[in-house]
């Protein structure tokens, strides 16, 4: 997403970006401490965070259709998986959330352990845990890993939602920003998310440095899944889907409290 912004290619107005390159849990947690005056977070994370944070309207991934998996050594049905032992990314992943949702179990009665999401393999594999919930990449690598899918929760979303999209990650401004600084910061990011659209094959490369051994086509695969026409603007489908998961995870006593959903205009 921000090639060009990272290489200088397009025009900053006079901001100066420092990159910060971290995994999405530690971002989630530096978000609750209000550290960073912009950075990516997980859209069950904003819920804790939404009073200083506002959701810029560029920068988004959404699972359209696929999202994070739960795997295992063989399928397991959402019966037995309940009764697992789980290893997940981070709390406050939306993968987290979502999985919570479809197995209609809050977190104190589930049996899971935290594993940094790039080894959530090595977990299930050793037998730290009976089942993986999986992000990035593992989505396309965990039948290299002798893995079974049990569920891809964007597909189940998807299905259980009108068609909605399952929202799991955005682009978040400091509300210690001025108004209108925000509104500069959502116009330079998503012109930085454009501009890598417009030269794709030297923005994959790019970003190959991050990719933890995909090869350039599966990482050109993984970047068309998340990088795409609800990153350069929610829209009002992606908006309602983030009020729906969010809404429906606070109905169900996931969430303490209704966050507060604001899109810089």
């Amino acid at each position: 997403m921000f090639y060009g912004l990272a290489k200088k290619l397009i025009p900053t107005r006079g901001f100066q970006f420092q990159h910060i390159l971290q995994d999405i849990q530690t971002l989630n947690e530096r978000a609750t401490r209000g550290e960073l005056d912009i950075t990516a977070i997980s859209i069950h994370a904003y819920a804790y965070v939404s009073g200083q944070y506002a959701l810029l309207p560029s920068g988004a991934s959404m699972g359209d259709g696929y999202g994070p998996m739960v795997v295992a050594p063989r399928a397991l049905t959402r019966t037995e998986l309940a009764g697992k032992k789980i290893a997940v990314p981070g709390t406050m992943t939306s993968a987290f959330l979502a999985l919570q949702l479809w197995l209609e179990r809050p977190a104190a009665s589930l049996n899971f352990v935290v594993v940094p999401f790039d080894r959530i393999f090595e977990a299930v594999r050793s037998g730290q845990a009976e089942a993986g919930l999986i992000i990035h990449e593992g989505q396309l690598t965990y039948r290299d890993e002798g893995l079974a899918l049990c569920q891809d929760l964007g597909a189940w979303w998807r299905h259980a939602q009108d068609g909605l999209p399952l929202p799991l990650g955005g682009n978040v401004a400091h509300k210690r920003l001025a108004p209108a600084d925000r509104r500069t910061v959502a116009e330079i990011m998503q012109a930085s998310i454009q501009f890598s659209l417009d030269h794709r094959a030297a923005a994959v490369a790019h970003s190959l440095a991050c990719a933890r051994g995909m090869g350039r086509e599966k990482a050109d695969q993984f970047v068309g899944m998340y990088v795409n026409h609800w990153t350069l603007d929610y829209g009002e489908k992606g908006r309602e889907a983030v009020r729906r998961f969010l809404g429906l995870a606070r109905e169900r006593g996931l969430l303490p409290q209704a966050p507060e959903l604001e899109f810089v205009a």
